[in-house]
């Protein structure tokens, strides 16, 4: 298809690493600052602005919730590495016997998984695509394989709106939007920022698990039309294995490394921790970051039987957060810069002296999806544009929490044409870029309506 080589020689020729885009996108908002706000009296403008940066970079709070994100998505994928998520995934496979049920089965266990916990769903994904691969190779059974593949990775497309999600999970952290948002807005806006918003007005509200539910239905439908009128395809795949440790001619302490009693009483400790100590925020739906790696962290303790396969998992899941782990303190210095310079003010009154509180969810929607393409993160999308999403809906009027998810669907949408976290999925599957593109233009293309019309009229 000539739309999809156009999108991958625009995203291979002309966009660089996402790293080089978060410097090219520093140098822009510092000059865009030079240009746009005031020179301070008795200090160098552009010395000023790149204190700002600094401070911004190492902003404690912004800290903790890189980490926050980036251990949500070492988890979750330590979570799928573990032996009883591989035999779920093994057993799942059998029902898999043509390109239209594959397709069926692979997306909406993806999306499904993806809801609880993006990277745990992502890594799922690749994985039951490549061994529903591996068994009809074996069983000599024809399918499309990149379409699977682009089933693998429909769960991206879902995540924002989930309960890992960056956007809806940090704020139902007490007080969170009013240290996003001090330094930035009047004392008047403030004063109607809610000290949390917890999971029944966002993820868990009504409207968004329609407009999930929808999507469960659409989006198998969209590949299964794909699968009865695209031709199967021929290629070759070895058996996929994640190498566990084995406990052999072990002596002394090494053997606590291997122990299940050890590993799987501990994390029994820990999720009974959980439990006591989030019990009351669970009635309440107010999930926090910490509440989900606390508990994730218990449970893949658990499943993995051992702490020595833990952190075989953890070894393996962790090189995932290396482009992220660089770029999250570079977004939040041009946060700085946007919030000190009162550049987050100037371009929410842009935003809404064009827009109405019918109009702006639709705004934040389509640019939340630009900026993903440059900045290929929730986490880091949130520290830039969250405070211009919460002046513009608290100055029209738009409730916090549609124009919150609006943002969180825009960023997810245009995952479908963003290839960087395609890439874990690309590397498992062996697969191309080019290959899945074409299908996942349509589902982002159908995803689109979806959304839009749940911000409309739901």
């Amino acid at each position: 298809m000539n739309i999809t080589r156009s999108i991958e020689t625009i995203f291979k020729r002309y966009l660089p690493s996402p790293f080089t885009i978060a410097i090219l996108l520093t140098i822009v908002t510092i000059v865009l600052a030079l240009i746009s706000t005031d020179a301070p009296k008795d200090n160098n403008h552009l010395l000023t602005i790149l204190s700002y940066w600094e401070d911004g970079i190492w902003n404690n709070g912004l800290l903790v919730f890189a980490y926050q994100m980036m251990l949500i998505l070492v988890l979750g994928h330590v979570l799928v590495l573990s032996k009883p998520m591989s035999k779920l995934i093994l057993s799942l496979t059998k029902y898999a016997t043509n390109t239209s049920s594959a397709v069926i089965l692979v997306s909406i266990t993806t999306m499904l998984v993806a809801f609880f916990n993006w990277g745990l769903g992502l890594i799922f994904g690749a994985i039951l695509a490549r061994k529903i691969g591996e068994k009809a190779l074996q069983d000599n059974i024809k399918i499309n394989y990149p379409l699977v593949g682009a089933a693998g990775y429909v769960g991206l497309m879902v995540w924002h709106g989930g309960i890992s999600g960056s956007a809806p999970i940090k704020v139902t952290e007490t007080d969170h939007l009013q240290t996003l948002m001090e330094g930035i807005s009047s004392k008047d806006i403030l004063n109607q920022l809610p000290s949390s918003i917890n999971f029944d007005m966002t993820v868990f509200s009504w409207w968004n698990l329609v407009i999930f539910g929808v999507l469960l239905v659409v989006i198998p439908f969209t590949l299964s039309r794909l699968a009865k009128s695209t031709k199967d395809t021929e290629y070759t795949l070895e058996e996929y294995k994640f190498n566990q440790s084995k406990a052999e001619d072990l002596d002394g302490a090494e053997k606590l490394d291997y122990s299940k009693i050890l590993a799987i009483g501990f994390g029994i400790v820990m999720l009974v921790t959980f439990f006591y100590q989030y019990w009351s925020n669970l009635i309440e739906l107010q999930i926090t970051p910490n509440m989900l790696n606390f508990f994730m962290l218990g449970l893949a303790i658990i499943l993995h039987g051992s702490f020595s396969n833990f952190l075989n998992a953890l070894e393996e899941a962790i090189k995932g957060t290396s482009g992220i782990l660089i770029q999250f303190p570079l977004y939040f210095g041009i946060m700085g810069i946007m919030k000190s310079t009162g550049m987050v003010v100037m371009v929410s009154d842009a935003f809404t002296s064009i827009a109405t509180s019918t109009t702006l969810p639709i705004y934040t929607f389509f640019s939340a999806g630009l900026v993903n393409i440059f900045v290929p993160s929730g986490g880091g999308q949130w520290a830039i544009q969250g405070p211009i999403v919460i002046e513009s809906a608290l100055k029209l009027g738009v409730p916090l929490p549609k124009a919150i998810m609006a943002l969180a669907y825009g960023d997810q949408i245009t995952n479908m044409m963003q290839p960087f976290w395609a890439l874990p999925l690309l590397g498992i599957t062996k697969l191309k870029a080019k290959e899945i593109l074409p299908y996942t233009l349509i589902l982002m293309l159908v995803g689109t309506v979806v959304y839009i019309l749940g911000l409309l009229l739901l």
